[in-house]
């Protein structure tokens, strides 16, 4: 939950890097909030509503921090467009997402693990 609400603090922060801990952990706390929303959705019969304004509000800092985190991986985050090619394009991006971080500092700033070593 460290890590969600972290994401959150940094809403709309492009630059930076972050780890793959916290993009994992913010990626699989929305995956469980959308189905918990979408239980909800279905017992008040709402046809989607409170999931689209949940997805709405989480769509920058989804951005950010997937931005961030390939920083993390020496990569710009224009890599994101990758996923416009609909299968091939949505594998490339998660393996760059399950990748480590790059290990020294990059363009992008220093390694962020340092820090919690």
């Amino acid at each position: 939950m460290h890590w969600y609400l972290e994401v959150w603090k940094q809403y709309a922060v492009f630059s930076g890097r972050s780890r793959r801990t916290e993009y994992w952990s913010f990626i699989l706390c929305n995956l469980a909030i959308l189905i918990v929303l979408r239980i909800i959705d279905g017992l008040t019969d709402s046809s989607g509503m409170i999931m689209l304004i949940y997805s709405l509000a989480v769509l920058i800092p989804s951005i950010a921090v997937s931005v961030r985190r390939l920083h993390d991986t020496d990569r710009s985050g224009w890599w994101l467009l990758v996923t416009l090619f609909p299968f091939f394009g949505v594998l490339v991006l998660l393996m760059f997402m399950a990748q480590d971080s790059d290990p020294k500092r990059n363009q992008y700033g220093p390694n962020p693990k340092q820090a919690f070593v």
